[in-house]
């Protein structure tokens, strides 16, 4: 499967895109991943940057997760290879400060039936001062 190519600005739009991202992690199974919260004029959104190696598609989660308790989340197929994909959330509307928002990408063994695959890999933006929600790179 394709992966999703990031939005780019309109025709005689050049407004730059802040990225705000966390620490690129590895699982020991070969997935590699940075999550970011992107900020682009009013519009905010998630990304990850991925690298699968496993030898097997993988289902991705990615959310983004407002001030205001709301989330936006998408999900993706992270087909295997060597090459470096990418994922993103749909983009929503800035409400207050681009600081508040965060990203979580969860990365899983593709499920074959009834319940989700393992969990490879989390993944998220920095966290607040403070919130101590530091991404986790573990297997659970």
């Amino acid at each position: 499967m394709r992966a999703p190519e990031a939005d780019h600005a309109p025709p005689g739009a050049h407004l730059s895109t802040a990225l705000r991202c966390g620490p690129s992690l590895s699982s020991p199974d070969g997935v590699e991943a940075q999550t970011c919260v992107a900020v682009q004029g009013k519009d905010v959104w998630a990304r990850t940057y991925y690298r699968n190696t496993t030898g097997a598609p993988l289902d991705t989660a990615l959310s983004l997760l407002g001030p205001d308790g709301h989330s936006v989340r998408s999900r993706c197929v992270a087909g295997s290879g060597d090459d470096p994909s990418l994922c993103e959330t749909p983009r929503v509307r800035l409400n207050g400060e681009p600081v508040r928002y965060t990203a979580v990408a969860e990365f899983a063994a593709h499920a074959r039936g009834a319940g989700d695959g393992r969990l490879l890999l989390r993944a998220g933006s920095n966290p607040l001062p403070g919130e101590g929600n530091s991404p986790s790179g573990d297997g659970r």
